[in-house]
């Protein structure tokens, strides 16, 4: 029962790409900016019920879920309802916010060990639906490229990436000693399916969301699109992964091939009509080094 939970936080995240949706959520917003105050607290009560589920509610734990979704509600409040064409310095410090609390596992020790990965996962999917409410509903920033695929690039796209970033990825994620060399998978073809669509809405997607959609894209409306922004916005995304394993922390094996991939998946996103065009080649990749490395 407790997986509703992710799974309808999830189901709403979808929901966004209904234009439907997204005009009505712009439309709440210019109609009454007030709404947007109500935002922490009812995301904090649906972690609070998580939490409830699984007998890990605290005081302590919900207080911090209402000051972490606070943080960027406040950020975007003060920067003013949209739509918006040019980001301000608070539009930045409000994905730092949403970003940065998650990536260093904050209140962690706040959860029993026990539930830890069942509310990571709730909070993930709480970040990206105030990411979307925010920067989409009430800021409506353009380029955010939150849309289904509007032409057959967006399809062909990814598939060019992967086979021009795929080679580079695997002889320097040998050469690094980040990868072994690759073998045949062991899971049968049902698991390998599963796991595609579990790897695209547990990680390609949420990602590019946050470091194409916002990062990217922001950095973008903000300073032009040039190369260097892109360049910036990968090193970024390479940056991110350089508390993940396995190999000893700081890993900068995985920040220069997290890096290299950025740039790719930050071209494809540029020249994609959608954000689920880079989604797809960062599942891809993913997917790959998962069941042949």
């Amino acid at each position: 029962m407790q997986m509703w939970v992710p799974a309808l936080l999830l189901a709403a995240v979808f929901s966004f790409f209904v234009p439907a949706v997204q005009s009505s959520v712009r439309a709440m917003f210019t109609r009454r900016p007030a709404l947007v105050w109500a935002l922490p607290w009812l995301l904090a009560g649906i972690f609070s019920g998580a939490a409830l589920l699984v007998n890990a509610w605290s005081w302590p734990l919900s207080l911090l879920l209402l000051a972490y979704t606070a943080g960027p509600v406040i950020c975007a409040a003060v920067a003013g309802s949209g739509p918006a064409k040019h980001p301000s310095g608070l539009d930045f410090v409000a994905i730092l916010l949403l970003w940065l609390p998650l990536e260093f596992a904050a209140g962690a020790s706040l959860v029993p060990v026990f539930a830890r990965g069942f509310l990571h996962s709730v909070a993930y999917g709480i970040a990206i639906l105030l990411g979307l409410l925010l920067f989409l509903g009430f800021r409506g920033f353009p380029g955010l490229k939150y849309n289904l695929p509007r032409n057959r690039r967006d399809a062909w796209l990814p598939l060019l990436g992967f086979a021009a970033l795929a080679p580079v990825l695997i002889l320097l994620g040998i050469a690094f000693g980040f990868i072994p060399p690759p073998h045949l998978p062991v899971k049968g073809a049902w698991a390998m399916a599963a796991s595609a669509g579990l790897i695209f809405a547990g990680t390609a997607l949420p990602e590019e969301i946050l470091f194409r959609s916002l990062i990217q894209n922001l950095l973008m409306l903000r300073f032009g699109h040039r190369a260097k922004v892109l360049l910036v916005a990968s090193f970024i995304f390479g940056c991110a992964h350089l508390d993940n394993g396995p190999q000893p922390l700081p890993n900068w094996r995985y920040m220069i091939l997290a890096t290299i991939a950025g740039i790719t998946y930050g071209a494809v996103f540029q020249r994609a009509s959608t954000v689920l065009s880079s989604a797809a080649l960062h599942c891809l990749v993913d997917w790959t080094k998962h069941f042949f490395f």
